[in-house]
């Protein structure tokens, strides 16, 4: 009988990427970041283990979206008092905090527990086009 394969520590490399947003649309380039930070891209994927690799993302203030998701999207969050619901459209987050547009799309697309909340911290992200992760060697995410 055959034993299923299940990767151990030592076994495991993990790259880094750079994927740059500009001109991306918003949906399909947050899909790709997901899909390199679980390791589905990978032949030893396995599902709860950290197979994944790292993604920087660069020019994330360059995003595109189609239609009036500019003006018609909208993020919500609390400021922990009553009644302190705050919302802010597309246009202004990517004028203000131009990352967390991109955390936010990558994040709906990761599993909501520990697990997700730990393949969020392997995407590093930038609002202009430089970084300093050199000495990593990133290579480019097609």
């Amino acid at each position: 009988m055959k034993k299923t394969y299940y990767p151990k520590e030592g076994e495991l490399t993990h790259e880094w990427y750079v994927a740059d947003a500009n001109g991306q649309n918003l949906g399909r380039f947050a899909s790709k970041i997901a899909k390199v930070l679980l390791g589905k891209h990978k032949p030893t994927y396995t599902p709860g283990v950290i197979t994944g690799d790292y993604v920087i993302v660069v020019n994330c203030e360059r995003i595109a979206v189609t239609g009036n998701k500019m003006e018609d999207k909208k993020y919500y969050h609390h400021t922990g008092y009553p009644g302190g619901i705050k919302e802010i459209n597309l246009e202004k987050q990517l004028d203000k905090h131009p990352d967390r547009v991109i955390r936010a799309a990558v994040k709906g697309m990761l599993p909501k527990n520990t697990y997700g909340r730990n393949l969020l911290k392997r995407m590093k992200v930038y609002a202009g086009p430089d970084h300093p992760h050199d000495a990593q060697n990133p290579k480019p995410l097609e």
